[in-house]
């Protein structure tokens, strides 16, 4: 079995097209979007804490926004190219999963980023 037929096994037909085909899910469509709840976001794929709600906001957008990761080491950036603009990708370091973009238009009162972040590449641990 290759690496990719586990993933397939491990994953929804949904979560595999965003976290290991780089998809994206429809704004406002997503599990977190509008997650309240105090706890971490982790890893879909691997399980690496992610994201915190302590840093999470909610920018409009319909996807989940944070303005920094838990940990800077656990997130990979790479520029993306497609769909005819310039954006940054960013990855789990650990596992490689997309987890979405980072954008300069964030709160300008703390690091002035919006990690624009796929709910299908989370899974979410309550405090």
């Amino acid at each position: 079995m290759t690496e990719e037929d586990e993933w397939r096994e491990k994953l929804s037909p949904e979560e595999y097209r965003i976290c290991r085909l780089k998809g994206t899910e429809h704004p406002f469509s997503g599990e977190y979007y509008d997650n309240r709840r105090d706890g971490k976001y982790l890893c879909k794929c691997c399980g690496k804490e992610l994201f915190t709600s302590e840093t999470k906001y909610d920018s409009g957008c319909g996807w989940p926004s944070f303005d920094q990761p838990a940990n800077e080491e656990v997130i990979r950036y790479e520029s993306d190219k497609t769909l005819g603009m310039m954006r940054v990708e960013v990855m789990c370091d650990h596992c490689g999963s997309h987890l979405g973009h980072v954008f300069d238009d964030g709160p300008q009162e703390t690091t002035g980023k919006r990690y624009c972040i796929n709910s299908a590449s989370l899974s979410f641990e309550e405090k």
